[in-house]
């Protein structure tokens, strides 16, 4: 089983430096957009409150370095982001379990800007087949793997109860998705390690918010 959940070759690369891309092609398209051709590390690094060598080093996965006194310019460093990233090309996903986590996600319409189209989600509930929720068509579960199959779905999301992830994990793997994107609270595994695997724990990102949050207050007290 591989993690994490990018088209580029992830284990070659720091998962760390990958997660802060998102915020450079934000800072760039931003700064873009205000008629800036050219910036450098040192004014990323100012504006995004990191270090400059952390954003070189961030910014050399992509292929691209900046020039002595030039600095990087935006357009090309914009694309480089986008297409390490597989973020140019629109990737197929379907979502299992239409929840208020999942029904949260369909509603979420940045995901076509970063590549992603959701094009179809599934569940049990007879009340929700056959209709429109978030303007994405609920379909029986049972039809969860022919759609896939036909439809030639990359990325599978998974916001089922624990206890029923595993099985829909299967059902996507076997039918050929290339990536599970996993929001339930059961780790889910897969015997097939051409497939990517990630897993969001809400729970332990609480945990590590909650954890700085009760630091701080020890330090003020």
């Amino acid at each position: 089983m591989k993690s994490g959940f990018f088209k580029s070759e992830v284990k070659e690369f720091p998962e760390p430096s990958i997660r802060r891309l998102p915020i450079y092609r934000h800072y760039l398209k931003q700064v873009k957009k205000q008629g800036t051709e050219f910036t450098s590390a040192t004014q990323i690094a100012h504006n995004l409150d990191l270090l400059p060598v952390q954003v070189r080093k961030d910014l050399k996965i992509t292929g691209i370095e900046g020039k002595p006194k030039i600095g990087y310019e935006v357009s090309p460093l914009l694309l480089a982001i986008e297409k390490f990233l597989g973020w140019n090309e629109m990737s197929q996903a379907v979502l299992a379990g239409v929840g208020h986590l999942g029904s949260a996600i369909l509603g979420y319409h940045g995901f076509k800007e970063y590549g992603l189209n959701i094009s179809a989600a599934f569940d049990n509930d007879f009340s929700k087949i056959g209709k429109l929720i978030r303007a994405t068509p609920v379909f029986s579960t049972d039809s969860l793997e022919k759609y896939i199959r036909e439809h030639k779905i990359e990325i599978g999301i998974v916001t089922v109860p624990a206890q029923s992830a595993q099985n829909i994990a299967d059902i996507m793997v076997d039918a050929g998705i290339k990536a599970v994107w996993n929001f339930a609270p059961e780790k889910i595994t897969s015997s097939n390690e051409n497939v990517i695997i990630q897993h969001e724990n809400l729970a332990s990102s609480f945990a590590a918010l909650s954890k700085k949050i009760n630091e701080n207050k020890k330090d003020k007290a």
